[in-house]
């Protein structure tokens, strides 16, 4: 995977972390599928979006982040090599974190949730109206 994106530095890290978590390329099953979403003509006529397979694991990944098909694979490398270890070493990754909290702001309050809400309003209301001064009936 030769390309002039990415620095070779970043390349050999990721060459090395592919080869410390066991992947090889002949463990990979890697497709280019045409591209969808935002981007015009541009997107829908080229085939940057990268589809890996991981053989052993099973583990699936589509990438489509970038418009360069090289960015693509070396990105869709990396998220193969975050979810092995994550699946390896069992730890909460970042991104996973990430997720898990979006997924709570984004879930419904029940409706014991909203009713404290709306009388701790209430509450909050009558005590600032307690607050204001007395007016004179003229």
């Amino acid at each position: 995977m030769e390309n002039s994106l990415i620095s070779p530095q970043k390349q050999l890290e990721l060459e090395n972390r592919m080869q410390s978590l066991g992947i090889t390329e002949e463990s990979l099953v890697e497709k280019f599928i045409l591209g969808s979403g935002k981007g015009g003509q541009k997107i829908n006529k080229t085939f940057s979006c990268v589809y890996l397979k991981h053989i052993p694991t099973g583990i699936e990944i589509k990438c489509q982040q970038e418009r360069s098909q090289t960015l693509n694979r070396f990105m869709a490398r990396r998220q193969l090599c975050d979810k092995i270890d994550t699946l390896l070493y069992q730890k909460a990754s970042k991104e996973m974190a990430e997720q898990a909290k979006i997924r709570k702001q984004k879930k419904r309050r029940s409706r014991k949730t909203k009713e404290k809400i709306l009388q701790d309003k209430k509450m909050v209301s009558d005590k600032k109206q307690s607050r204001k001064p007395p007016t004179t009936g003229e």
